[in-house]
């Protein structure tokens, strides 16, 4: 029990604040929905309690991503997280098509102005209360995609310069700011269409909205599906690689790049390299400080968790070129 407990302390904080403040805004969602059946909330209370759920499931599942590799798994459980994100994104799919059925309902069968200023004003309070928790996780969730791009964190730049590097964020991290996004941008919409509703008659609008909402959640399960899935299967990370091309070129007696990928494994990469040394009369002990200076480099940044290197002589051709691997060289990959 205390391993696991230690296990959960890595998971991802970002997370696991969504999910409890979701939790909360779902139950205070479903109480307004109950007492004034307006379709706008009930939207948002299905929006709140599926990012409840699939938050809570990406931060056990970031935290197992965790434990240490083994006979069994030797390259550890990294990909664990996108199996757990695709797993979270059907419970989003299935709340998103059943906010999407209730919009259109409501904008086929509209219900009656509701002359209750109270029940307005729960639906008001208790919207606006959502828009700013959201709000908060967003700005929270923005200022670990920052950090994890290497970029200052203070500011504005958590809900600005954020949505720019989102690509480069943990997929946990990637997943709650995406969601973030959504419900609080919903949630502001909601409380908009309930405004209108509540001083033009047009009670359609709450069902519009719904079915806004429930798009938008789609967009999110489209998003995530095929980032995790990808993960899942494992893939190249081919920004990392030009990144770790320069760093590789940069030692003076490295000459080229015969083969270099870097492997994505959940939140950790993994670096396999070929490369061709200046010198050939290098003795063992020389080519050891040379592969141990560049594992030493490559291991500094960040999510790397594993370096390979081999070495061999020049053989005279310009392997790696412009920042990529020649086509000749890719086709003997």
């Amino acid at each position: 029990m205390k391993g696991l407990f230690t296990l959960l302390k890595k998971g991802s904080k970002s997370s696991l604040i969504a999910a409890l403040v979701n939790f909360v805004l779902g139950a205070l969602k479903l109480g307004a929905y109950v007492l004034t059946g307006n379709v706008a909330m009930f939207a948002e209370m299905m929006h709140s309690f599926g990012d409840a759920a699939n938050q809570l499931f990406v931060f056990v599942g970031s935290a197992v991503s965790k434990k240490a590799p083994n006979e069994k798994f030797p390259f550890g459980y990294g990909r664990l997280v996108n199996i757990v994100c695709l797993f979270a994104v059907i419970i989003v799919a299935i709340l998103s098509y059943e906010t999407i059925l209730e919009g259109i309902h409501g904008i086929m069968n509209p219900h009656q102005q509701d002359p209750n200023t109270m029940h307005f004003l729960i639906n008001i309070g208790v919207l606006l209360i959502g828009v700013i928790l959201e709000t908060s996780v967003l700005y929270k969730a923005g200022q670990e995609v920052l950090h994890e791009s290497g970029l200052p964190t203070g500011g504005i730049h958590p809900l600005t310069t954020s949505f720019a590097n989102l690509s480069k964020a943990k997929p946990a991290t990637k997943l709650v700011f995406m969601e973030d996004t959504v419900a609080s941008s919903g949630g502001l919409i909601a409380l908009i269409a309930v405004i209108i509703a509540r001083f033009t008659g047009f009670v359609q609008i709450e069902g519009i909205v719904s079915v806004i909402i429930g798009l938008m959640m789609f967009y999110v399960v489209f998003k995530v599906f095929m980032e995790n899935a990808a993960g899942a299967i494992g893939r190249a990370d081919e920004e990392m690689e030009v990144n770790v091309s320069k760093i590789i070129l940069e030692h003076p007696e490295i000459s080229d790049i015969k083969r270099l990928v870097v492997m994505k494994e959940g939140e950790d990469k993994h670096i396999e390299v070929l490369v061709e040394i200046i010198n050939h009369e290098y003795n063992l002990r020389e080519l050891a400080v040379i592969k141990k200076d560049l594992t030493t480099r490559l291991l500094q940044e960040s999510h790397v968790t594993d370096v390979n290197i081999e070495i061999m002589e020049d053989d005279g051709l310009a392997d790696w070129v412009g920042g990529n691997q020649s086509s000749v060289n890719k086709n003997h990959l």
